[in-house]
């Protein structure tokens, strides 16, 4: 099966560079904001993402990126291809920018997706952070499918990609503990810290 291969090609080159895994955002969820505001709130949010998902995927295995629980559901590979679809969103909406679909490229392996959906976390966790509580009433989550487009307020990030990727994101928990594979030991996602 050629993405068995692809994936263990790149598992092994993971492997060989996870020293430098550790400079991927989230390690550790940054210090608080000075000021509670809609926009350091939604930030924090996204932070808690990125951090879930970051140990979520740390040290992932082959066989942890091909289980599935059944046969009519989702890899957990296939699982992290939507979050990366769903930091997009995230980021996005950060700049009313339209999400486009289908989506046209997803990268295609492991390290490259991940570091790219981490990215796209901290970039959008960013963009929150700099964000005045006026700009947050112009932001738009903003869908686009060939001509038709479909706008709605940065709000729905909340209870849409935001939660949709906490939720994915414990899939891949359990996914992994099924797999034989749990998260790291020590990871507090109360603190946000690695002990």
């Amino acid at each position: 099966m050629k993405i068995k291969s692809n994936l263990t090609f790149f598992l092994l080159i993971f492997m060989y560079n996870s020293h430098s895994q550790n400079k991927l955002p989230f390690f550790e969820i940054p210090e608080a904001p000075k000021e509670i505001s809609s926009s350091s709130v939604t930030a924090r949010m996204i932070q808690g993402v990125g951090f879930r998902y970051y140990w979520a995927t740390e040290s992932l295995t082959e066989k942890d990126l091909l289980y599935r629980p059944s046969i009519d559901a989702q890899s957990s590979y296939e699982t992290l291809e939507h979050i990366y679809s769903l930091s997009l969103t995230i980021n996005n909406a950060a700049s009313s920018t339209p999400n486009i679909r289908p989506i046209k490229e997803v990268p295609k392996d492991f390290v490259s997706l991940r570091k790219e959906t981490l990215t796209q976390l901290k970039l959008a966790s960013d963009k929150f952070l700099l964000a005045k509580p006026d700009d947050l009433e112009k932001m738009k989550v903003v869908f686009q499918r060939k001509s038709n487009q479909s706008s709605f307020p940065v709000w729905n990030l909340i209870n849409g990609p935001i939660s949709d990727a906490i939720y994915h994101t414990g899939q891949i928990i359990s996914f992994r503990r099924t797999s034989g594979n749990p998260v790291p030991k020590g990871v507090n996602v109360f603190l946000g810290v690695k002990n």
